[in-house]
């Protein structure tokens, strides 16, 4: 299997990227920097040709992380078709393989598990990057949250990218180019990918994770193109039932009482996710540095002299990727909650077409026959408003009060 073949309903992307993978050989058989390729061949580097940095943009879910690993990977391909005029990425060579399962000597993928990377781990990852591959190809560092790098470590990236290292190439992943600072991007090969028709997504479910083929609709359908949410959808009984909760709520806010009572509701769901998370990873992650660190054997055992402070530093991470994962979980219910709306506003209009939740046309036809379009993209407008103040690190159950109270009132 291609490692293309993951990259659903992005042809033009694929079509770019095998393009340049293959303008890379001819910068390894050259002994060409990325950059000295595209002035000695401009006619073939364009915008296809190789070069030392890309910025992978998209929305949610389309794969902007999975599109960098198949070029990191179709860069490190070893197959013997090549020479023969086959595409980059075959998916069955030991570069290709260890690229996409994580353990290539030469390819970095970094991802946060908090709000923020800081100035301190972009040196670190700066540093990693200016060394020499291993294996004589590329060195390859994948940056999955390029959006959430704070100022002053945006500004380390931008001195990488300014000076790159030769055979080191940079991929950024971020949902808009306005995420990215203007230096940054102006340095670097855009990639654009779209949201994945819903028959793509609902096809690679079918044929990858073997789902049933209803099943897999009704997943592509409602996480509105997100390929890793529909498969959540598909195969977690438990997500498909909070997210049925969520889409309860338009009727449930009849009074002051019940817009409370259900932003409470909401906002401990969330938190109960992210419990359930850090309950899975956090455990591991204590036992794993109290055993490197030389702890007294048995449950609350010893530890040495001077490790307190590396102790405090991994309890300090926990809190900050918890607080991370309910945001997580709350956007998610947000966007669910404006798929709703979005809903009510096609049936208003009587727009062709199936709903994006489809299973639940009866409350939606309810919703809309109790009001107008004006007041459903106002409620729209309040749900986004919610996402906006969370962004800005509003207190989880303000925000979402004011929603609901918003969306009571229409």
């Amino acid at each position: 299997m291609s490692v293309w073949d993951d990259l659903v309903g992005q042809e033009q992307v694929v079509e770019q990227l095998v393009a340049a993978a293959r303008s890379a050989r001819i910068v390894l058989a050259g002994g060409r920097t990325s950059g000295e390729e595209e002035q000695a061949a401009p006619a073939e580097a364009g915008t296809t040709g190789m070069t030392h940095a890309w910025l992978f943009t998209g929305p949610p879910g389309s794969g902007m992380s999975t599109a960098a690993r198949a070029f990191a990977a179709a860069l490190q391909c070893t197959s013997p078709d090549l020479d023969l005029g086959g595409i980059p990425g075959c998916g069955f060579c030991e570069g290709c393989h260890a690229a996409l399962i994580g353990s290539h000597a030469d390819v970095e993928s970094v991802r946060t598990d908090v709000l923020s990377i800081g100035v301190k781990e972009t040196r670190e990852l700066v540093r990693s990057a200016s060394m020499s591959p291993a294996g004589g190809r590329w060195q390859v560092i994948i940056l999955e949250d390029s959006d959430r790098l704070t100022e002053g470590a945006a500004n380390v990236l931008l001195k990488a990218i300014e000076e790159p290292a030769q055979r080191t190439v940079w991929l950024l992943c971020a949902p808009s180019v306005e995420d990215a600072l203007p230096t940054i991007r102006s340095r670097c090969r855009l990639l654009v990918l779209r949201t994945p028709p819903v028959s793509a997504v609902a096809d690679v479910l079918v044929r990858r994770d073997g789902v049933e083929p209803e099943m897999a609709l009704f997943a592509a359908r409602a996480a509105q193109g997100h390929i890793d949410r529909a498969r959540r959808l598909a195969l977690d009984p438990a997500a498909r039932e909070r997210r049925a909760e969520v889409l309860k709520l338009p009727l449930r806010v009849a009074d002051l009482g019940a817009c409370l009572a259900g932003a409470q509701a909401l906002v401990d769901a969330a938190t109960a996710d992210a419990k359930q998370v850090a309950e899975e990873v956090d455990t591991r992650e204590t036992d794993e540095l109290r055993a490197a660190l030389g702890a007294a054997a048995g449950v609350g055992g010893r530890m040495p002299r001077g490790t307190a402070g590396a102790m405090k530093d991994l309890e300090d991470r926990q809190k900050r990727r918890a607080t991370r994962t309910q945001r997580d979980t709350l956007d998610r219910a947000l966007i669910d909650l404006s798929s709703f709306y979005r809903d009510v506003l096609a049936v208003q209009f009587r727009a062709p077409g199936d709903l994006s939740n489809e299973e639940m046309r009866a409350a939606v036809e309810r919703v809309a026959g109790e009001s107008g379009p004006e007041r459903t993209l106002r409620r729209i407008e309040a749900v986004l408003d919610c996402r906006r103040a969370l962004e800005r690190n509003v207190a989880p159950l303000l925000a979402v009060e004011a929603m609901t109270v918003a969306l009571r009132a229409g």
